[in-house]
């Protein structure tokens, strides 16, 4: 079977991808991972095979012009609504008018469209697998008769904003379809669509089926069809290596401080939640082993750090995480699910978009501790890395979160289901 995977080039985002990909692999099917040319080396790095498509589509310029938008509107929101009741219909207009403008259409222009389409039409894959905003993917797919499917790496918070906008449509009588701006991710892509003579289908958002790396506790409804996936940490490009000092069991709780992939590249507001230096007040005499990841601005502002502080570039989440009592992160998706893959309870500073629902599921499931990065201070950072250490509770809730992750079949399991499904909606004539 010839397997194509379509990836944006966003290395937080491909991580999520690079185990699947392997179990593909190494059941013996030929696998491709298509992505605009700034991934190639993090694709190739991984072992896998590189179609670049499309030209750079510089995100972090993008999230500069667009990103100040984009923040004042979701900051601080959950994207679930709170228990005071469900997000309104116009900031889900606006989020979905926003997101689309800013993000889904830049990192999947009309070249990076025409490119994996003919890629497609001379490749032929027997299926498709997109990364859950590589909308490029499922175009593709259409264009060429594929069976496909969407890879997701969070709750998928996208389908049911869109799904909660269109039920308000419903209930005030509004033509989703017909009126302008009431469906901005409809009315993109059928403009792509539109342009290869085919019309919109639901199937291009939801794909054929999902792929969902979520636990049963944190997954939301996903489409017609899910697959569940057991979420198997790949932290990237950089080598992961033993360190000397990671070789032994710590003499005391050992804290991981990260501020995650996506925050080293791209800026925003959940990347400055709160500073090394301020964290390093707050825990200066604390009986614990710090860990900080600081990138090299970070470090170069840092003037003092205690002795129980070890400042490091990187860390593979995955090496490092096995040996750690608590981590303190931003509510990335990579980090969280990295996390709660090795039981380890999860402080979380998130302002912003995904991170803050998972935030806040995570410390209802007693895995953790949510802060809004408003109400931060150095004594409720330092109350809230106290209560992770020492009351049993979160460490119990972030156990209970790894053993339901670990009941789901591995990537590897899933190969055979993937197989039938592609066997079972062979590829139409393009």
């Amino acid at each position: 079977m010839r397997v194509l995977i379509a990836a944006p080039a966003l290395d937080a985002h491909f991580n999520g991808c690079v185990p699947l990909a392997w179990a593909l692999r190494t059941a013996g099917h030929e696998v491709r991972v298509a992505a605009q040319p700034p991934l190639t080396g993090s694709i190739t790095t991984a072992g896998l095979t590189a179609v670049p498509v499309g030209r750079d589509p510089r995100l972090a310029q993008v999230m500069a012009e667009a990103g100040p938008r984009i923040y004042a509107h979701h900051e601080g929101r959950d994207l679930m609504g709170t228990p005071d009741g469900p997000v309104d219909a116009e900031f889900l207009r606006t989020s979905n008018e926003l997101m689309t403008s800013a993000f889904y259409s830049r990192i999947n222009d009309e070249e990076t469209i025409d490119e994996l389409v003919g890629f497609c039409r001379a490749w032929r894959p027997d299926l498709i697998i997109w990364e859950t905003f590589t909308f490029a993917g499922a175009v593709a797919a259409q264009v060429t008769g594929v069976p496909h499917a969407r890879l997701l790496w969070g709750p998928d918070l996208f389908l049911h904003m869109r799904q909660a906008l269109l039920g308000h449509h419903a209930r005030d009588g509004v033509d989703a379809v017909r009126t302008p701006g009431a469906d901005p991710v409809r009315h993109w892509l059928s403009g792509q669509l539109g342009r290869y003579g085919l019309e919109f289908t639901e199937e291009t958002i939801t794909g054929r089926w999902s792929i969902d790396q979520m636990p049963a506790s944190m997954r939301l409804a996903a489409g017609p069809h899910t697959v569940p996936m057991r979420y198997v940490p790949y932290n990237g490009p950089v080598p992961a290596t033993v360190p000397s000092w990671l070789r032994t069991a710590p003499d005391r709780p050992r804290i991981c401080l990260t501020k995650g992939l996506s925050v080293r590249t791209i800026d925003s507001p959940d990347g400055r939640a709160v500073s090394a230096e301020d964290f390093f007040a707050a825990v200066a005499d604390l009986d614990a082993e710090i860990v900080a990841i600081l990138d090299d601005a970070e470090r170069a502002r840092l003037t003092t750090v205690s002795d129980n502080i070890r400042v490091v570039d990187f860390a593979s989440l995955h090496v490092l995480l096995p040996t750690c009592a608590a981590i303190v992160h931003h509510g990335g998706a990579g980090t969280w699910a990295t996390a709660a893959a090795h039981g380890v309870p999860q402080l979380v500073l998130a302002s912003m978009w995904d991170n803050v629902h998972r935030a806040r599921r995570t410390q209802e499931l007693g895995a953790g501790v949510f802060v809004p990065p408003a109400e931060l201070d150095p004594a409720g950072l330092r109350s809230a890395l106290d209560r992770l250490l020492h009351e049993p509770s979160f460490a119990k809730g972030a156990q209970a979160l790894r053993d339901e992750m670990t009941a789901e079949p591995t990537p590897h399991a899933i190969v055979p289901v993937l197989e039938r499904m592609a066997a079972q909606h062979p590829v139409a004539a393009a």
